[in-house]
C-alpha cells in the first residue's frame, strides 16, 4: 500500500517543532495574537487597559517625571502581563482538566490571585504617584 506524502506546510511560519516557531516574524505574530485575544475577550484586561490608558493620561496631564513614568509603566505592564498569565493558565487547566479537580482549581485561584496582588500593588501606585500632585492643584485651584 502506498501512502500519500505528509502534507507541507502552507507556509513557512508553521511550527517547526512543539512549540517553536520557524521564524522570528511568525513568533511575533503568534504573541500579537494571543495579546489581541486577551484585550477583545477578557473584560478584566479590558478594564486593566481603560484604567492603564487614563492612568496614562493623567500622567500627561500632571507632567509625571522620569522616575514615575517608569513606574506608572512598569505597573500597567504588570497588571496586564499578570492577567495574560491568568488567561493562559486558565485555558491550560480547563483542556487539561475539563471536569472539576482540586488541583485544576487551585491553579485557577492561585493565578487569579496573581492578577488581583499586581491590581491592588498598582493602585498603592498610583496614590504614590496622583495624590501628592492632584493634592497640589487641589490645594492652588480651592486655596
Amino acid at each position: 500500500m502506498i501512502s500519500e506524502p505528509p502534507p507541507q506546510p502552507a507556509h513557512r511560519t508553521e511550527l517547526v517543532s512543539p512549540g517553536r516557531a520557524a521564524t522570528l516574524r511568525a513568533s511575533f505574530r503568534y504573541a500579537f495574537r494571543g495579546l489581541a485575544y486577551l484585550v477583545t475577550t477578557q473584560r478584566n484586561a479590558k478594564i486593566h487597559c481603560v484604567l492603564g490608558a487614563l492612568a496614562t493620561l493623567l500622567g500627561l496631564l500632571l507632567g509625571l517625571e522620569r522616575l514615575e513614568w517608569i513606574a506608572l509603566v512598569l505597573t500597567i505592564a504588570l497588571v496586564l502581563a499578570a492577567e495574560g498569565v491568568n488567561t493562559a493558565v486558565e485555558a491550560v487547566v480547563d483542556l487539561a482538566s475539563p471536569g472539576f479537580h482540586p488541583l485544576a482549581r487551585v491553579a485557577k485561584d492561585v493565578a487569579a490571585g496573581t492578577v488581583l496582588l499586581t491590581a491592588v500593588a498598582s493602585v498603592v501606585v498610583g496614590v504614590l504617584i496622583f495624590v501628592p500632585r492632584l493634592w497640589v492643584l487641589i490645594v492652588r485651584v480651592f486655596g
